[in-house]
């Protein structure tokens, strides 16, 4: 199996192949091709990957290119793993929305549809390739933010695309080490939009643990998420961290204005990663990978993977699906974060019980916001800009979404060509 990652300069990377490596007897890679357009960082970890699995024993070979039409054809499957724009970008998307007294995140509110503006036209015309050279079979698996966003335009434009966040997956091992089971015991109820979902369940041999987890370890899970333990057994929901940008936003903005944005963070992070990935003698995965986000990946990646590409028979799975009435208060192409059975054909969304109002009302005011996001990210225009940011709750004001709108437009005009005649 060819496996091909576009955006395989990333310092991901690694965590990824070391997936691989662990699954050598269940996932017949023999191909593993970085498509990225920075050449020296895809030289660096590159020869680091190859390294990673050559201590493993395992006998795939890396290679790597630039050039996305030799990396893609022939793939059985096509990771999507971008960041348009770098960090530069990011440090911008995570601190622009501060000056309206709004969150500065990356993947919501305006910083979030800055992203997104960046992002899906860029992935688009990458799926047309794959499509082209690859054949219509093949599957995209996109763990590009913001993935509900992205996923869904993959999805209208017929691709055969699922999305991946590894939230669940860390929820999930960080729960079963709090209640002494294996990680595959567990199951969760998770339900939502990528990076808007809560655990309404934590299942093991069928027994919903979650009651337990919240009376008797609350705290800890208070320090895992961000949220007061109080709200969350109230709610009797553990929601995910990014709730807290809802849920404590006035105080989330209070701290961004005086703390460094985490692009910085992570600016320094990737360097340290960069000089050890290019230090010959290092051939396992380095400690400060897990500083770096997207714990778990890996783990998740490559069993999405695994049974997509028909070599595990039907799995569950936590993706990035469309709707098709799996929650009914929302439009059947929605994209909505849940449990669901994947096999060679697709991910199928398991039956969700009924969602309480306090979050199916928060996930259908986003669902909205992401449906007039990616109409600006398809068609442009400045106007359709502040309309989502109108939408968005965490902005929902005209005069702020005017503002935020032309400081969005202004930031980010070197990759939006149809900003390049607008006048700030």
């Amino acid at each position: 199996m060819k496996l091909t990652v576009v955006g395989g300069g990333s310092t991901y990377t690694p965590e990824l192949v070391d997936g691989i490596a662990g699954r050598r007897t269940s996932l017949a890679v023999d191909e593993i091709v970085l498509v990225d357009p920075d050449a020296q960082r895809l030289a660096t970890v590159g020869a680091f990957s190859q390294r990673l699995l050559a201590h493993a024993g395992h006998p795939a070979r890396v290679r790597t290119t630039t050039d996305l039409e030799d990396g893609v054809e022939g793939a059985s499957a096509v990771l999507l793993q971008l960041r348009v724009g770098g960090q530069a970008a990011r440090a911008q998307d995570e601190t622009f929305p501060l000056v309206c007294d709004c969150v500065g995140q990356e993947t919501t509110g305006a910083g979030g549809l800055a992203k997104a503006l960046r992002t899906v036209p860029v992935v688009l015309d990458i799926a047309e390739r794959v499509r082209a050279l690859a054949g219509e079979d093949t599957w995209i698996v996109n763990f590009t933010n913001p993935v509900g966003i992205v996923t869904r335009a993959l999805a209208q434009a017929g691709h055969r695309a699922v999305g991946l966040c590894n939230v669940a997956i860390t929820f999930q091992r960080w729960t079963s080490a709090l209640l002494g089971v294996a990680p595959e015991a567990v199951t969760l109820g998770h339900v939502g939009l990528n990076h808007l979902t809560w655990e309404r369940g934590v299942f093991v041999d069928g027994v919903d643990r979650l009651p337990e987890l919240l009376e008797q370890h609350g705290e800890a899970l208070s320090a895992h998420i961000g949220l007061p333990a109080s709200l969350m057994r109230r709610l009797g929901v553990v929601p995910s961290y990014y709730l807290k940008y809802f849920y404590e936003h006035d105080d989330v903005v209070k701290k961004q204005k005086t703390d460094p944005p985490r692009a910085e963070v992570v600016a320094t992070v990737e360097k340290e990663l960069l000089d050890l990935y290019n230090d010959v003698t290092v051939v396992t995965k380095p400690e400060q990978l897990s500083q770096r986000g997207g714990a778990y990946y890996s783990e998740a990646a490559v069993q999405l993977v695994h049974a997509l590409t028909g070599g595990a028979g039907a799995e569950r799975h936590v993706v990035n699906v469309r709707n098709g009435g799996t929650l009914p208060f929302l439009p059947d192409d929605a994209v909505i974060e849940v449990p669901a059975t994947v096999t060679s054909t697709g991910a199928t969304p398991l039956p969700v019980d009924p969602v309480d109002p306090a979050l199916s009302g928060l996930i259908s005011h986003v669902t909205a916001y992401e449906y007039l996001a990616l109409e600006a990210a398809l068609h442009g225009g400045r106007d359709r800009v502040a309309d989502a940011l109108l939408a968005h709750p965490l902005v929902g004001q005209h005069a702020i979404a005017d503002r935020l709108a032309d400081e969005l437009v202004a930031r980010n005009r070197d990759f939006l060509p149809w900003a390049k005649g607008v006048v700030a």
